[in-house]
């Protein structure tokens, strides 16, 4: 590629997924055939992805180790299309990975273990200070892409830091357990963020019947803008000025793991090509709906 200035920041977890798949129905204890994959992944990482298919160039702000992992998906990430200048390299810190087990019945069981991200801590940031990507004079002025990987402490100074004053934010949890870090960011001016409706239901402590609810809910709580998603049914956008509802494709689902990561970059990359709101949603939806699928989000 052509040497350019990234398009997006993609600040969060870059890790190894192994993921495991089965066309049987697991419960506790089962033990069946299937497949066994490696490949790149976390929530940073899995955007990235998308975003390069889309044609943008993301740079990676996480933490790998200098170790043989790290070596190997820093030039996968790189090979990929991917800006790795700015990755921090741990000598102390192992490579982080995520593990999953999907059966025909979605997603069984998932362990992350993503220590090295949460210990490496605001060491991650240091290229948007140090004038590498941005400083305090002159912030970064374009969008990132924030994961709920990164700890509540960097979240909160992430949202009140001089670093991000011009900074679209784009925000997702890691997971639903992780979802109340977000509320770090809940009243930052330019936030948005992308979450599910449990997670919608854990940021609100409430539960909901629809996305379109959820939306509002998060709206009314402080959030800038909120995107509600609700598996096959329909996902919202919420502003304080509109709400547009839509339901995805119907497809049949082969995969889970990285579907909602999808959804948030093409959404991101459809209105970064100047797509209207609910053309934006259209066409997430159905970039989300293609992967889980299992053809190409494209």
């Amino acid at each position: 590629m052509t040497e350019r200035s990234p398009d997006i920041l993609c600040i969060g977890s870059v890790l190894w997924d192994v993921i495991g798949r089965t066309a049987s129905h697991m419960r506790i204890g089962s033990d069946v055939p299937g497949r066994i994959h490696r490949l790149p992944g976390g929530v940073a990482m899995n955007i990235a992805m998308t975003l390069v298919r889309f044609g943008l160039r993301p740079a990676l702000l996480s933490a790998l180790g200098r170790d043989a992992e790290g070596d190997e998906l820093t030039a996968e990430a790189a090979r990929m299309g991917m800006v790795v200048d700015h990755l921090y390299r741990s000598d102390d810190l192992p490579t982080d990975i995520y593990m999953a087990i999907e059966g025909a019945n979605g997603l069984i069981a998932a362990i992350a273990d993503a220590h090295s991200l949460e210990q490496a801590g605001d060491k991650i940031l240091r290229p948007l200070g140090d004038g590498r990507l941005g400083s305090a004079q002159a912030p970064w002025g374009g969008l990132v892409a924030l994961d709920g990987n990164l700890t509540t402490e960097l979240l909160t100074q992430i949202a009140t830091s001089d670093l991000f004053a011009r900074a679209d934010l784009r925000v997702a949890p890691a997971s639903p357990g992780k979802a109340e870090r977000l509320l770090a960011l809940m009243g930052h001016p330019t936030a948005t963020l992308y979450v599910n409706l449990e997670e919608a239901g854990l940021l609100c402590h409430a539960s909901f019947d629809s996305s379109e609810a959820a939306a509002r809910a998060l709206v009314a709580r402080g959030a800038h803008r909120a995107l509600v998603t609700d598996g096959g049914r329909a996902a919202t956008v919420a502003t304080t000025d509109a709400v547009i509802t839509q339901a995805p494709p119907e497809v049949l689902v082969t995969r889970v793991t990285g579907a909602g990561d999808t959804f948030m970059a093409a959404h991101i990359a459809s209105e970064a090509e100047g797509m209207d709101p609910a053309a934006a949603l259209a066409r997430a939806l159905t970039a989300a709906a293609t992967y889980v699928s299992g053809d190409n989000p494209l």
